[in-house]
């Protein structure tokens, strides 16, 4: 980002809606609608009324869009703002038009330059601020400020009444009235909260890009919602695709279509625009090449490099842009069963196991393998086949933290380098990759080392994922599902710690496993109690810790259903039938566990998980 080219200027309210000079704050097409809430409304009119002339509003960014005389502005954030302080302004005029009989020469005066600050001087039309079309936004604005007499346009449409324009000029309009009625002089009640918000101050900032905006955004506090990365893009791509005479709504219509796919999660939409770069960076880096650098849009897509990437890619060619792009969210949305078209049993489930591991690194991948496919020679096996190599694969990454999290994306980006270099598909493509990922694995020394700590204090998420595993092995009875949720997002079958965990150990307790002694029991409890030995699963009971190790084995539910250790999981066939439970159990368990952990999650083995 280059600060030499960005303007930073702190301008009070009437500043910033100057009545002599010509200028225009547009909001881009499709940008959020105007979203704010009496809360807001309240908030902006009591911090003006209740603090002294000077009071911060906070801060605009707009890209300087000018190209004539008149001076044009693109609102990226704090369009919230500007449209609420414009409004603010538009219900002053109306207050001061119910007194116009009683206002001196220089009152009126004020009130025409107010009528200046939202419409240009030489144009009864040309109004200061233009809203973005969505929810008739434009529309009702434009409507408002000709029911007040300020502008000259079309009347409002059906039910304005009734949208957020009308019920904040209706919100700021009763204030004042009730603000005029609490005093002995209205006229000089209205021109004392005018002079208020006149001399209320905001922060200007004018960039010369997108990208520059952007990079604003995580270093401000603003009261309003400031933009993604992504909605900039969709901003830039829809203005470039306007400006090159396409459809903007058909264009529109297919950006929904890859937010279907990816969902409306920032973090996700980020991720996948991200990895989208990394998959294909050298085809998207292909028509930029003029002096022999093979990246020239950068080696690889991160937070801060994303927009400029971007950025660039759209301006080049829109229109091929979002077709592109709308193929690769299509294919991620088979990545998050968002789009399950065509998709075999097989692999949807080991897209489901991928999610649950945590894989979410690996997406990159397989988002280049479902979009490549037909060339790589890749079909629903073998797509299956890579999805549970990596499920593998991060079970051990994700206990031991080898290779580190930083090296993931660049691991697997050069990866897809040696698939296009060597020209690998097909079953040879698997088994290059089970090599790649064995070289970037901790050895089974370290692994089988973390399976007998205190896993489960560390990764909760996937100590459950890997009993869930273990116990599905064998697993007959097709009415459990150990990953049912409640309405309220809690699994039926949770992770139970044979020994309680809690810091309160039951008498039972102390007596079974450290023979009376409440110190040796509480020694016990901090070495053992989060071992993969003492952990099981059972059906979701909070009061079930509490219980003896006899009740807990024995326990069951009003239907006379066992719940306890002896609720037919397969995963308890070495608890159920125990009359005690020692350190000694918990040791022994936990060497058991681990080497089935450590077979179950080989590698190594050329017969992958679910085969």
């Amino acid at each position: 980002m280059n600060v030499d080219n960005i303007g930073v200027e702190k301008y009070s309210v009437s500043q910033l809606f100057n009545q002599d000079e010509s200028f225009v704050y547009e909001v881009p097409k499709y940008q959020r609608e105007y979203k704010w809430r009496v809360r807001e409304w309240e908030a902006l009119y009591d911090d003006l009324t209740e603090n002294g002339a000077g009071y911060f509003l906070g801060s605009v960014i707009c890209i300087n869009k000018s190209r004539t005389i008149e001076t044009r502005y693109e609102v990226v954030d704090g369009q919230q703002r500007l449209t609420t302080i414009s409004i603010f302004l538009a219900a002053i005029y109306n207050a001061l038009q119910a007194y116009k009989n009683c206002l001196d020469e220089e009152q009126m005066q004020d009130m025409i330059l107010l009528k200046r600050r939202l419409v240009a001087k030489k144009s009864k039309d040309a109004i200061r601020l233009v809203p973005q079309t969505q929810k008739h936004n434009l529309d009702d604005y434009i409507g408002l400020l000709t029911k007040l007499g300020i502008a000259q346009g079309k009347k409002a449409p059906q039910n304005a009444g009734n949208r957020r324009i009308f019920r904040a000029y209706n919100y700021f309009k009763k204030r004042l009235e009730e603000s005029c009625a609490q005093d002995h002089d209205p006229v000089a009640k209205i021109f004392e909260i005018y002079d208020l918000l006149t001399k209320a101050i905001v922060v200007a900032i004018y960039v010369p890009s997108h990208s520059d905006a952007y990079k604003l955004f995580e270093s401000l506090n603003n009261r309003g919602t400031p933009l993604t990365a992504i909605d900039l893009v969709k901003n830039l791509l829809l203005a470039c695709v306007d400006e090159k005479g396409g459809n903007v709504d058909d264009y529109f219509d297919k950006w929904n279509d890859i937010l279907d796919f990816v969902g409306e999660e920032d973090a996700v939409q980020e991720r996948f625009f991200r990895q989208n770069y990394n998959a294909f960076r050298r085809s998207l880096n292909a028509p930029f090449v003029t002096d022999g650098r093979l990246l020239p849009l950068g080696p690889i897509a991160t937070r801060s490099t994303m927009l400029d990437i971007y950025e660039r890619l759209v301006k080049k060619d829109p229109f091929e842009f979002i077709d592109e792009l709308r193929t690769s969210a299509e294919a991620y949305g088979k990545i998050l069963l968002t789009n399950t078209d065509g998709i075999s049993a097989r692999v949807k489930q080991s897209f489901v196991d991928l999610q649950r591991v945590q894989g979410a690194p690996s997406y990159m991948l397989m988002l280049y393998l479902l979009k490549r496919g037909k060339d790589l020679e890749i079909d629903d096996s073998i797509i299956a086949a890579v999805n549970e190599l990596l499920v593998k694969f991060f079970v051990r990454r994700n206990l031991t933290n080898t290779p580190p999290t930083m090296d993931l994306a660049r691991m697997f980006m050069s990866f897809v380098d040696e698939v296009e270099d060597a020209n690998l598909k097909g079953r040879q493509l698997l088994e290059k990759l089970r090599e790649r990922l064995i070289v970037s694995s901790a050895n089974d020394e370290v692994f089988e080392a973390s399976l007998r700590g205190p896993l489960y204090e560390d990764n909760p998420d996937l100590v459950r994922f890997m009993l869930c595993m273990l116990a599905q092995d064998g697993m007959t009875d097709e009415s459990i599902d150990l990953w049912r949720q409640t309405e309220s997002g809690q699994y039926v079958w949770t992770i139970e710690h044979i020994f309680p965990q809690g810091k309160n150990i039951p008498q039972s307790w102390v007596d079974m496993i450290a023979g009376g002694d409440l110190v040796k029991a509480r020694e016990y409890r901090s070495e053992y109690v989060h071992m993969l030995g003492n952990l099981t699963i059972t059906g979701y009971n909070s009061k079930l810790s509490n219980f003896s190790f006899e009740s807990k084995r024995d326990r069951k539910d009003q239907k006379g259903l066992y719940i306890g250790y002896r609720n037919g999981i397969n995963l308890n066939a070495d608890i159920c039938d125990k009359d005690k439970w020692t350190i000694d159990e918990i040791k022994s368990r936990t060497e058991t566990l681990a080497k089935r952990i450590i077979a179950k999650f080989d590698i190594k083995a050329e017969k992958c998980v679910g085969d």
